[in-house]
């Protein structure tokens, strides 16, 4: 009698514990992140919606202007990176500004000597921010120190794994899109060869050859003109992605085309399409501001003038891209310098070769006239010249 009551005591006891409440159970507590040493390829931003840091994919994120990572750091042993940065790039560890590029070029920092006096060792929040543009996260690596031997002459140590610099990751597709192009341009040549010159000829840029006459009065919507006018679509279109990455910031480009950063072809063709019908699409809007400053008769002049010179000015956009393919690792500055001075040059003297052929026809002198070429050509200059040129 005595054993069954014990018995039952046992099993009362065992449902007691299994039915106790949740809040008497061991809580569940996530592991804490390993410490880093020094960077890795992986970089978080900030998620507005969660107010929290998560891992940035960059098939899944736009591109952000501030990066973090946590990182181990030991104020008595140095952690020394190496980076390229522009103008205004700052770099914040626990949100306290530690350092800040004042001209563009390459640096290399110890981060442990950036922190405060008394700091103790642990994980410290390193962010990377840049106010006007997007900051080039491939150029962040650890560096690699000197060590001493024993003869006191300093000496290269062993190479160890460090996160390597990445390239633009679609660099193989840029290079077969300019095979592409110079097949295509090469092919045309050979096949239209009068009607290619009547374009692309040196000498009568700026003068009064027979052939530029000769393209005013062609018709101006030609199988060959709208081949050529894809090229150079393509063309700028490559030069915006692999350079001016910044134009995929533009809030009302990102709600119309949304287009992940990691698709590189997609982001290529898309532009393609959009430099292409704002060419051909400008022919529309010339007639509708002809037809409102009542000088029509100008209107296809004007708009041959500006496919000739655009298309001749296009084939410099190709030798901007193979600078990028060469030295954009080691001077992505002057890289950029050279883009931007190409763009400008591309976008000014369009603007400058369309008022010097509507000169000819009617002096710009004319307040009406000037107004019409400042509506149809100045200001679509300046805020392409924002949009692209003083973004960075």
């Amino acid at each position: 009698m005595r054993s069954s009551w014990r018995f039952w005591v046992w099993v009362l006891g065992l449902l007691f514990l299994s039915l106790r409440p949740a809040a008497y159970a061991a809580e569940y507590r996530p592991l804490p992140p390993a410490p880093r040493a020094g960077l890795t390829p992986d970089w978080l931003i900030f998620d507005e919606a969660r107010n929290r840091l998560v891992l940035y994919l960059p098939d899944y994120h736009a591109p952000a202007h501030a990066y973090y990572q946590w990182l181990s750091i030991r104020p008595n042993k140095p952690l020394r990176i190496s980076f390229t940065a522009r103008e205004k790039l700052s770099l914040f560890l626990d949100n306290r500004l530690v350092f800040s590029a004042r001209t563009p070029a390459s640096y290399t920092i110890d981060l442990a000597a950036l922190l405060p006096p008394g700091t103790q060792p642990g994980s410290h929040l390193l962010c990377v921010w840049q106010p006007d543009a997007i900051p080039n996260l491939a150029t962040f690596t650890n560096a690699v120190p000197l060590v001493k031997a024993k003869s006191g002459t300093s000496v290269a140590p062993v190479p160890t794994a460090q996160p390597r610099p990445r390239g633009h990751q679609g660099q193989n597709v840029f290079v077969g899109f300019l095979l592409l192009l110079g097949l295509c341009y090469g092919g045309l040549r050979a096949t239209y060869q009068p009607g290619f010159a009547r374009i692309y000829q040196l000498e009568g840029l700026w003068g009064k050859g027979a052939a530029e006459q000769d393209f005013l009065i062609k018709p101006t919507l030609t199988w060959l003109n709208l081949v050529l006018v894809v090229l150079f679509s393509l063309s700028f279109a490559l030069l915006l992605v692999a350079i001016h990455t910044n134009i995929q910031s533009i809030v009302i480009l990102r709600r119309l085309f949304d287009v992940a950063e990691s698709a590189i072809v997609v982001r290529v063709l898309l532009y393609t399409a959009l430099v292409t019908g704002f060419v051909l699409g400008k022919y529309l809007f010339l007639e509708l501001m002809g037809y409102i400053f009542d000088v029509t008769e100008l209107v296809t002049i004007q708009y041959r003038e500006f496919i000739r010179t655009s298309l001749f000015m296009g084939l410099f956009l190709p030798v901007v891209m193979l600078l990028y393919l060469g030295l954009n690792q080691r001077l992505p500055e002057t890289v950029l310098w050279v883009s931007n001075g190409v763009v400008s040059l591309l976008l000014i003297g369009t603007v400058l070769r369309v008022g010097r052929t509507l000169n000819r026809k009617a002096s710009l002198l004319n307040l009406h006239l000037f107004s019409y070429l400042c509506a149809t050509e100045v200001i679509p200059l300046i805020i392409l010249l924002k949009l692209i040129v003083f973004t960075y």
